[in-house]
């Protein structure tokens, strides 16, 4: 008896598996759950016979004075806990490395699946192929190589089939959600087994093994396998979230969410996948796109949201982006004035179908599709077809094209400048981003309350409901603006207030972003601070225009974040009664972006402007928050929510 095994684990294997469930924790989903304890079982099922084989013809042992003595199936109790560990730590890393990656975009018809990605999968079968004829025979040899035969020989099939059936899937993700958490902790691994076979914790029988080291005392056939069992568990994962995004991905044909842990999750891993929806899937890559390159800090906070969720918040961004960049890049005020009126028809008939009691718009009755195809570019067609309005009321889509035919109204030369007062500011900033917090929360209501009716069928609040008119309970704000506890009646929040808060929430956001753009507003001759303000500061628009950053307008900037923080602080209570599955996602989302507003307020290093060179790389000069700095707020907010 000896605790030799026992040390390794407790200084090798259980400190880095306690780190990634601490890091890995407020990410952690019900289907990740059940990805780690699906993997698990396979991993120790398909392990348990091989190495009984192993230690029962003495290829492989332990010295007696190493171990605790305890075994099943001759398998030592800490080499079965090895099974289990390095299938958790590889599979934690897979986990983390993959939060980032809507997993939906990356799966194809196998008419759409690339030249190269074909070529590698049929080479990648070809070499495991070879790496079972390899095994057997030297298997067969019954000499040095039988140890990295029987390794073979048993990692190799598994492999194959895995690898078969996932290919396509595995090869068109990062190259960080694959190779990484394999590569990664294959290494660590290697260097934990050379500290362990110097110590001689245990050893490999003379004869069976090629007496190659790849350095120190780890052996070749130790090496390979690390590698291979790695490869595997991160294979099953990659399978396992194929047959998610599949379901995600698809719900006309699976009616139940992945989260929900159904068969369908079964069905989708058998389901062909010529029977993809690749329009569907090319929207979601090009929404998916769009997100990753205009809003770091929404793109971190989706990567929380239940997959459906996740899908439908995206393809709305990527609609609310691919109208403003539309209406933003037009050659001047007419062709921008043309593309809001052709969004306008293309929502009208979008919601004639959905709702067909209504007429549709125009005199031939053009559907949304046959419309899209012959107005915009083809680079929209897909995100409009997509656009998820059967969820989603029509109201607020109307109002955020108000909001673009408010930024029309800016003339410099003639020296408009449409937001005179607060109740403007607050109009304006009601229109482009309270919109979008409305539009947000009908999607949550939608998917996260069993039941919920779409808002076609909404009797507690139609398209029509003018919650402006609601008010907000009250509660307390501890001094950071973070709410600890819920709202102390039960169920005294309405979904209308619900609706409220997120108005005044996407108004605290909006004099955000305003606060940040001041000098990239000023370089295109918009200045959206009232016009009041500007006045008892003693400045004048062109004041701003000339120097965006002068010490006057650093002043009305602290009011505007001071106006937008007190919205924020009265808002925030709220959200803590947001349905349990969207509330911590929908909480990051707000604290990411609010965080900017702290940093631009509190003055620090991370809120000053960048110097022109850098304006290039951080989207038009625009103040950021290091990305250190956002992941560990959405990592603090997961945990306290």
């Amino acid at each position: 008896m000896g605790y030799d095994y026992a040390l390794v684990h407790l200084f090798w294997t259980v400190p880095p598996a306690t780190l990634l469930t601490v890091l890995v924790y407020p990410f952690l989903t019900r289907v990740d759950a059940a990805k780690l304890c699906f993997i698990i079982t396979v991993a120790v099922v398909a392990t348990i016979p091989w190495d009984s084989y192993l230690i029962r013809t003495n290829i492989w042992n332990y010295p007696p004075d190493a171990v605790l003595g305890y075994s099943l199936f001759d398998i030592p109790a800490e080499e079965l806990f090895f099974f289990v560990i390095q299938t958790y730590l590889t599979a934690q890393l897979y986990i983390l490395f993959n939060k980032p990656v809507l997993h939906a975009q990356y799966l194809n018809a196998p008419w759409a699946v690339p030249a190269g990605i074909r070529r590698a999968k049929v080479a990648g079968q070809l070499f495991l192929a070879a790496a079972i004829v390899y095994g057997c025979h030297l298997i067969s040899g019954r000499a040095e190589g039988t140890y990295l035969g029987l390794i073979l020989a048993w990692a190799a099939p598994f492999a194959l089939l895995t690898w078969s059936i996932t290919a396509h899937f595995i090869l068109a993700l990062p190259w960080t959600s694959t190779l990484l958490p394999i590569v990664a902790p294959t290494v660590y691994l290697w260097v934990v087994d050379e500290l362990a076979l110097g110590r001689g914790t245990w050893a490999i029988q003379s004869g069976t093994k090629l007496g190659v080291r790849l350095f120190g005392h780890l052996e070749i056939e130790e090496a390979v396998f690390f590698l291979v069992t790695n490869m595997l568990v991160v294979f099953g994962l990659a399978a396992f979230d194929k047959a998610v995004a599949v379901v995600d991905a698809h719900p006309d044909v699976f009616a139940e969410p992945s989260d929900t842990l159904s068969m369908s999750l079964i069905k989708a891993r058998f389901w062909p996948s010529k029977h993809y929806d690749m329009h569907r899937i090319t929207a979601i890559r090009q929404a998916a796109s769009r997100l990753a390159k205009k809003s770091r800090s929404f793109s971190l906070a989706s990567s929380a949201f239940p997959g459906r969720l996740r899908i439908d918040m995206t393809l709305l961004y990527s609609y609310c982006r691919l109208a403003d960049d539309l209406v933003d890049d037009a050659a001047d005020n007419v062709v921008a004035s043309d593309w809001i009126d052709k969004l306008q028809k293309h929502l009208d008939l979008s919601y004639a179908e959905v709702d067909k009691t209504k007429p549709s718009c125009g005199k031939e009755s053009m559907s949304s599709r046959e419309y899209a195809e012959s107005t915009f570019p083809s680079s929209a067609w897909e995100t409009l077809r997509q656009l998820p309005v059967h969820l989603i009321p029509k109201r607020p889509f109307d109002d955020l094209l108000q909001g673009f035919v408010m930024d029309m109204d800016f003339d410099q030369g003639a020296g408009q400048f449409p937001i005179t007062n607060v109740a403007d500011l607050e109009l304006y900033a009601s229109y482009v981003a309270s919109t979008v917090g409305l539009m947000c929360l009908e999607l949550v209501f939608h998917h996260c309350i069993p039941g919920f009716p779409t808002h076609l069928y909404d009797t507690d609040a139609t398209a029509e409901t003018d919650v402006t008119k609601l008010s907000l309970p009250r509660n307390k704000v501890t001094s950071t603006g973070v709410v600890l506890q819920r709202h102390s009646t039960k169920g005294a929040i309405t979904r209308n207030q619900l609706r409220l808060a997120a108005c005044r929430m996407g108004l605290a956001l909006q004099y955000v972003n305003i606060a940040r753009d001041i000098a990239v507003d000023a370089r295109i001759g918009r200045v959206y601070l009232p016009t009041t303000w500007l006045k008892e500061a003693g400045l004048t628009h062109q004041d701003v225009l000339r120097s965006p950053r002068s010490d006057g307008v650093m002043q009305v900037r602290k009011r505007l974040l001071d106006l937008a923080f007190d919205l924020y602080d009265e808002s925030r209570v709220v959200m803590v009664e947001i349905p349990p599955a969207a509330r911590a996602p929908m909480i990051v989302a707000v604290e990411s972006y609010m965080e900017i507003g702290r940093v631009l307020r509190d003055g620090t290093a991370a809120a000053k402007e960048p110097q022109e060179a850098e304006r290039g790389i951080n989207g038009g000069g625009r103040a950021t928050v290091p990305k250190g700095r956002r992941i560990w707020v959405a990592w603090s907010t997961l945990m306290m929510s």
